[in-house]
């Protein structure tokens, strides 16, 4: 047994032999139907604590030609498991039992060694390059020595191909944040050791961030991705699914609710099967859903007996922290809102994956999904997952509890008092008490600078930033298109809020607010939302622009609201 080199079965046994197991080896079944394919790039990426490091080790006990594991897995799930028809092939659950030579990298142990990337590369050559020599002594390496081409003779010489897997591959990127050229020199290095290698059957990466994007150094292109916002076949396996924690709840005699009430909430989206695809264009197939729990929490509470906050006892607080007091466009009231228990529309498009390139609040909270401190739900579109108008969330009371400790502090209180005062905007909304509204709105108008009190643009931003509570309830829709123009904002309820009234708001400034009420009837605004008649508020907003600053009616908002 070797240490980078065919590392045998001892790892897994130690997991299997613990006191709480669940058995994820049907996930090797979809690995075997990738190997030897143009699928074989496999990158898996999801938080801390959902079990990436264990797939790792059954990885290496089923693929390792010499750990001699067919006990381990013959009495397990995968022996179960139907074949796989790959073209003309045929794949049992032991096609690839003990075939191939293992190379198993874990990055952090590199990184704690070196000083930066490029000594942290030539130590990980040597080391992996000594073992496949020392392994193989009757070949002729030659004079140049690096991984590409000792694992190239060999292939050539043996005939037998190689599985790679490395754990915590981006550590790189985690590390060394701002080393950027260090970070190309990685992914150049990843690409020319495994990019169209025909000594490489399979390679499997495990970390928490999906691939880098850098230009035309996304080299890693060959690599699918399984990742929180899309796990696609691996949904099932990211995590404890929910009959698994039942079962372990039955055997621990803990109460499931209360487990589900702290653990559960991470919803993904598995692939969509090709006999329900027909329907799914149709509309009359959602696609699977898979409610995961995070494996170490649910773990250490059936063993302890206690549900409990058990996130933090890996992680300190202040790792969430440092990012969610970035307030980038109004992040921190959005914070505000997760935690009242909202959900907010993110677009995953641009996010850089890593923990440095930020842009919008957008790019922080694409970076939470990843890091397990926010659940994700795409939209589904014919196509598939609409990754620009997905929603997220805070998924559960553990995750929600890391919130509250991160969020305890001074620079926290205006955020809290901001949002605490857009519901209650809302809430006279509701009770059409115009002269509170107007109240509200002015104060929001007064907060931000006063180069916004010159059109009713700047006035429809200040009314977005006072509503913004609203984003719990309702679907924002700007310039709504009607039959004889644009609505300026509308507030549609979301499915889980149907009783909730639509809004329809018409903004002015240096005019009357009836002006705004005659304009919606006038351009028949109400017809574009027939359907909500009897549970729609039309809403009238204004101010006065021109007068004088020591008059009472200098930036005074005024209000009216009529039922429909």
């Amino acid at each position: 047994m070797g240490t980078y080199l065919n590392p045998g079965k001892t790892a897994f046994e130690e997991v299997i032999h613990s006191e709480i197991y669940v058995d994820k080896t049907e996930m090797i079944q979809f690995i075997n139907s990738v190997v030897k394919t143009e699928q074989k790039y496999i990158c898996v990426s999801r938080p801390r604590r959902f079990g990436k490091t264990v797939a790792a080790k059954m990885l290496c006990a089923y693929y390792d030609r010499k750990a001699d594991s067919r006990e381990l897995f013959e009495t397990r799930k995968l022996a179960g498991c139907p074949e796989v028809h790959i073209g003309d092939k045929v794949i049992s659950w032991d096609t690839y039992l003990g075939q191939f030579d293992v190379i198993r990298l874990v990055m952090t142990d590199f990184l704690e060694d070196s000083a930066n990337v490029e000594e942290m590369l030539s130590y990980l050559t040597e080391e992996v390059t000594e073992e496949l020599m020392n392994d193989y002594p009757e070949i002729n390496f030659g004079k140049r020595i690096n991984l590409r081409t000792v694992m190239n003779k060999i292939y050539g010489t043996t005939g037998r191909q190689f599985v790679v897997i490395i754990d915590e591959w981006d550590a790189v990127f985690r590390v060394w944040k701002n080393d950027s050229k260090g970070q190309t020199k990685y992914l150049d290095f990843l690409r020319d050791w495994l990019k169209n290698k025909d000594y490489l059957s399979l390679t499997y990466m495990t970390g928490i961030l999906p691939i880098k994007k850098y230009g035309e150094h996304s080299a890693l292109n060959m690599f699918d991705e399984y990742s929180m916002n899309a796990p696609m076949q691996l949904a099932a396996f990211t995590g404890f699914t929910e009959k698994e924690v039942e079962e372990l709840c039955h055997v621990y005699e803990m109460d499931f609710e209360s487990v589900s009430n702290w653990y559960d909430g991470y919803r993904l989206s598995d692939m969509i099967p090709v006999d329900m695809r027909r329907l799914f264009r149709q509309g009359d197939y959602e696609g699977r859903k898979i409610s995961i729990y995070n494996p170490l929490s649910v773990v250490k509470a059936m063993r302890s007996g206690s549900v409990d906050n058990y996130w933090n006892k890996t992680e300190t607080y202040e790792a969430l922290a440092d990012y969610i007091r970035l307030d980038y466009d109004g992040l921190k009231e959005t914070i505000a809102l997760l935690m009242d228990g909202g959900r907010v529309k993110v677009n995953l498009k641009a996010y850089q994956n890593d923990m440095m390139t930020f842009h919008s609040k957008d790019d922080i909270l694409a970076l939470l999904i990843h890091l397990g401190y926010l659940g994700y739900e795409g939209r589904q579109t014919q196509r598939g997952i609409d990754s620009e108008h997905g929603e997220v969330f805070i998924p559960n009371k553990e995750i929600l509890d890391e919130f509250k400790t991160s969020t305890n502090s001074q620079e926290w209180v205006s955020a809290f008092q901001a949002f605490d005062l857009s519901m209650e905007l809302l809430k006279a909304t509701w009770a059409m008490k115009e002269d509170k509204v107007a109240e509200l709105v002015e104060n929001a108008h007064n907060q931000v600078e006063s180069k916004t009190y010159n059109d009713e643009k700047a006035l429809s931003f200040c009314v977005q930033l006072a509503y913004y509570a609203a984003q719990k309830y309702y679907t924002t829709i700007l310039e709504l298109a009607t039959g004889k123009g644009y609505a300026d904002i509308a507030y549609l309820p979301s499915p889980k809020y149907p009783n909730f009234p639509a809004l329809l708001l018409e903004l002015k400034y240096d005019k009357d607010e009836t002006e705004g009420l005659e304009q919606i009837y006038r351009q028949k605004y109400m017809d574009r939302l027939k359907h909500y008649k009897g549970n729609l508020l039309l809403i009238a907003i204004t101010y006065s622009k021109d007068r004088k600053n020591d008059s009472p009616e200098f930036k005074h908002h005024r209000c009216r609201i009529v039922k429909a």
